[in-house]
């Protein structure tokens, strides 16, 4: 099965939270995949916890084969380790991406969609 992330932008969290989970009873029902979603609150919030170099580092893994180690994603995108191992630990926490039994990172979104709208006061 491939997997999809829509990031999204909104303050409500309240209602989001109710629309997921209209959207995973629907999934539910009818057996079929929704996709996944992951909100933040404020383009602020996102772009502090998505960064470039972050960016990067999701477009390497998702265009690998299979899973790679800390190292070698290091070697990839030609940076020091200790600042690739903490941007994998936001991501992770994120969930833009997982570690495999034998602790390897993989990124399990085979699309992934950012929706930002602004709409006038």
């Amino acid at each position: 099965m491939k997997r999809v992330l829509t990031i999204t932008l909104s303050s409500d969290w309240k209602a989001d939270l109710e629309k997921a989970s209209a959207t995973m009873q629907r999934g539910m029902k009818s057996g079929e995949y929704r996709g996944e979603v992951l909100n933040f609150e404020s383009p602020a919030v996102s772009f502090g916890k998505l960064t470039e170099r972050r960016w990067n580092l999701v477009r390497e893994l998702q265009c690998a084969e299979e899973p790679v180690g800390v190292r070698e994603i290091t070697r990839r995108v030609k940076r020091d380790v200790r600042r690739v191992h903490d941007d994998l630990a936001v991501l992770l926490e994120l969930g833009l991406i997982e570690r495999t039994d034998d602790e390897e990172i993989v990124c399990p979104f085979s699309d992934i969609r950012v929706d930002m709208h602004m709409r006038a006061a």
